[in-house]
């Protein structure tokens, strides 16, 4: 049976010196909870792998295991490598291909039902736009996310867990998902 390629994200890890997870002891406990291929993306909690663990499973062990080796317990969110590349796909807007830090995209625990758009609408400068998917907040901000009242205040009007990366993250985490997925037999 073939194993599904995993995309993970986590988040609050080694930002402002909090979360610490050095990304080696990282992909070692991965590992020891007997995932397959263990890769990690730069410092902020992104690994990609595989598994034949169904996500329940994999998102208790993940959990457990980064709280029993580090002493804390990030919010975990996983995607299949096929959703990851969905996102990608359904990006409505193309134009940040150019300035890909000028786009983020909020992966959300779950929809977001109560999401409170006119006021996102509200908070939104003159050039910013957004879109929300089912479970993927997009947000383009090419003044730059830091400006951004609407990121400051997003977490109040969707209203559930989300976490963030940027154009360029996600698709470097794509294409490193595409690859593993490829060398598959």
């Amino acid at each position: 049976m073939a194993m599904t390629v995993w995309v993970l994200m986590l988040r609050g890890v080694n930002v402002g010196g909090a979360g610490r997870l050095p990304m080696a002891a990282f992909r070692d406990m991965l590992r020891g909870l007997g995932l397959a291929d263990v890769q990690t993306y730069i410092q902020s909690g992104n690994a990609v792998f595989r598994s034949d663990l169904p996500a329940a499973e994999l998102e208790a062990a993940i959990g457990a295991g980064i709280e029993a080796s580090f002493g804390f317990r990030p919010a975990l969110f996983l995607r299949e490598a096929r959703q990851l590349a969905a996102a990608l796909a359904e990006n409505p807007f193309p134009e940040a291909a150019e300035t890909p830090k000028s786009l983020h995209l909020f992966f959300l625990a779950t929809t977001a039902p109560g999401a409170d758009l006119a006021a996102l609408a509200a908070l939104t400068a003159p050039r910013e736009a957004f879109h929300l998917s089912d479970t993927v907040f997009y947000l383009y901000t090419p003044e730059g996310i830091g400006r951004s009242v609407l990121a400051e205040r997003l977490p109040r009007h969707l209203k559930v867990p989300m976490t963030a990366r940027n154009l360029r993250t996600v698709a470097a985490l794509a294409d490193m998902a595409r690859q593993l997925a490829a060398t598959e037999a």
